[in-house]
């Protein structure tokens, strides 16, 4: 799991060190373990919390109250709160402009350092949205544009979801939060963005079913009778032909009569006009997608507090 040291902490949510460790010592909303060198080691979460905190207090909050709320208490209203503000969305476009300046021709050390160096200085949710979704899509640009070889393309790609995927296995399993199936459908190869939003879903507390990429509907709909989601979301980032789509949608549409369905990505902003049709509800962007979050939350926080 990515971890950050005190002072980084402290440029990320704009606390001092000497409150932070404050916090945690008089209150114990964070408790970070200690690294061999005994070093604090904070997780992203541990740094939204902080953010969370600093914003309740500018509305007039006190610490003391907060503390008496409770961790668990803070974390589910934090997830509800959190709604990403377009600036936040804005690629690094710097940072994305040094990156492609290794590819061609590959300078794979500088590349990766420059990536990992990136990546690291702010939180990771933060650098999926303004650097490795960007990252991907520029790359796949420049590929089809001819511009770079398929074969860096690959290996761009192949780095991104190492990172996705290590970061993801690190995080606990939300096994009370509403449960939430994103998969890609038949056909649809490209992941990245599906595994993407599975990690925003599991930072925001939901119980994520990550399926992958090309899974057939029959499969789909078998594995929704066994989890019994609360949200079926999928991928979509080909445009289809229109007798395929078509087909898929009414497919699609018939499993939302049982369980919300819902897609995205470039592919799913082409079927715009045919989904006015269905049950099928479009999530066009990561700002929809979030706030579609906010509602699943609000209503498992409503029932388990009903």
């Amino acid at each position: 799991m990515k971890t950050y040291r005190i002072h980084r902490v402290a440029k990320l949510t704009g606390l001092s060190k000497d409150v932070i460790r404050m916090w945690e010592k008089r209150y114990g909303l964070v408790k970070p373990p200690r690294s061999p060198n005994r070093y604090r080691e904070y997780t992203d979460e541990d740094v939204a919390l902080l953010r969370f905190l600093k914003e309740e207090l500018d509305r007039g909050q006190t610490i003391g109250a907060l503390a008496i709320e409770g961790r668990d208490s803070l974390l589910q209203r934090m997830r509800l709160d959190v709604v990403p503000q377009q600036h936040e969305l804005v690629p690094l476009q710097t940072v994305l402009d040094e990156l492609v300046s290794c590819l061609d021709p590959l300078d794979k050390v500088r590349f990766e350092q420059k990536l990992n160096g990136a990546v690291a200085v702010i939180p990771f949710e933060e650098a999926i949205q303004r650097i490795l979704l960007p990252l991907e899509r520029l790359v796949g640009e420049l590929w089809h544009q001819g511009k770079i070889d398929i074969a860096i393309e690959h290996y761009v790609t192949k780095l991104i979801q190492q990172k996705l995927f290590a970061v993801m296995n690190q995080l606990p399993v939300n096994e009370h939060g509403p449960r939430l199936l994103i998969a890609c459908p038949e056909g649809e190869w490209h992941e990245i963005g599906a595994q993407a939003v599975a990690y925003l879903a599991a930072m925001r507390g939901c119980h994520v079913y990550y399926l992958g990429p090309n899974l057939p509907t029959a499969s789909l709909v078998s594995f929704c009778d066994q989890i019994k989601p609360e949200l079926v979301l999928l991928s979509f980032t080909e445009v289809r032909s229109p007798d395929k789509a078509m087909q898929l949608l009414r497919e699609l549409d018939h499993l939302a009569g049982r369980w919300p369905v819902a897609i995205g990505g470039e592919g799913a902003r082409a079927l715009e006009e045919a989904l006015r049709e269905t049950r099928v509800e479009l999530l066009d962007d990561l700002i929809h997608f979030q706030r579609r979050l906010t509602r699943l939350l609000a209503e498992r926080f409503s029932i388990s507090h009903s």
